[in-house]
């Protein structure tokens, strides 16, 4: 019991403190270095804004209970799924959920981000929320379809039994499938250009966002890098198992040096596309990820 109450504090510490230094490493070196040639804001600077937020008045459009609330939730949700992730060697709810809970809070996370928009009777809200709900449940599949690969591979819905199958069956076309449809669906998943249709500033002034401020706003914010880290983990964890130890400090480092790729990989197409429109965004999962996941779990089903 308390290695697994540490392993959970870990896991908890992992999220919070380093999901906003590698949005803070991503904005400095590849979005203002790299993409337009300035110095950028320091690493550490998603924690001013943290800060800074935190101590502003929390301006209040509606009285609605959801949308007080949406925010924690929205947060709370994220970390509880992040806790089935094995960021080293375990994770810490894995006796306890499967990647089906996991979905189900992600989603939850989601769920509380467009409630609390839609409870702001903005019109610009509600549009990003809409957007939202569009792209959540076609790139949603795609991250499915991918786990269910893993699934049918290994016969576990279980994180630790997809991954100890993986890392005995390292030439598994549909496992390879499946990692590429995740990889590519991670640039919506972070909310990245061409992908950022939901907020898009410059045209719904920041859509589900727009009425939040003050600590409500921060914790959205926190929340939004947390999922980011959690996938990138997961896709790093699931689909990379690899070159692991079993000594969890080693492994957790290795792990999170690779979803540290991933979040430089999804920086580099970020900067160099525009934004898609969401009939093309759409078009584009449905025909491409989500096809291309559908061959990977074909394929598990073939035992390929």
């Amino acid at each position: 019991m308390t290695q697994l109450i540490g392993l959970a504090v870990a896991n908890l510490l992992i999220l919070l403190l380093l999901s906003p230094l590698y949005e803070g490493f991503v904005r400095k070196y590849i979005k203002a270095q790299v993409a337009h040639s300035r110095i950028g804001p320091p690493v550490w600077q998603p924690f001013l804004d943290i800060f800074k937020l935190m101590a502003k008045e929390d301006l209040m459009p509606t009285r609605d209970v959801v949308f007080r609330l949406s925010p924690m939730l929205c947060l709370g949700a994220a970390l509880v799924g992040g806790m089935l992730i094995p960021i080293g060697t375990r994770a810490p709810l894995d006796g306890s959920g499967d990647f089906i809970v996991f979905v189900y809070l992600m989603g939850l996370s989601t769920v509380a981000l467009v409630l609390g928009a839609m409870a702001s009777s903005s019109p610009f809200a509600y549009a990003g929320a809409t957007r939202e709900v569009m792209m959540f449940l076609i790139v949603e599949i795609v991250a499915v379809v991918a786990l269910i690969t893993g699934a049918v591979n290994s016969h576990s819905l279980r994180f630790s039994g997809i991954i100890a199958w993986y890392t005995s069956h390292p030439l598994s076309l549909s496992m390879i499938l499946a990692a590429l449809a995740l990889l590519l669906a991670l640039q919506a998943q972070f909310g990245k250009l061409p992908f950022d249709i939901p907020e898009a500033e410059t045209e719904i002034m920041g859509g589900p966002l727009i009425e939040m401020s003050g600590p409500r706003l921060a914790l959205l914010y926190w929340a939004t890098w947390v999922k980011r880290l959690i996938y990138a983990c997961l896709f790093a964890s699931v689909f990379l198992p690899w070159g692991r130890t079993g000594i969890w400090p080693l492994d957790a480092v290795i792990t999170l040096a690779l979803a540290f790729v991933v979040y430089i990989v999804v920086a580099v197409v970020e900067v160099l596309n525009p934004r898609l429109r969401i009939d093309q965004a759409l078009s584009y999962y449905l025909v491409t990820l989500i096809g291309l996941g559908l061959a990977s779990m074909v394929l598990a089903y073939l035992s390929v």
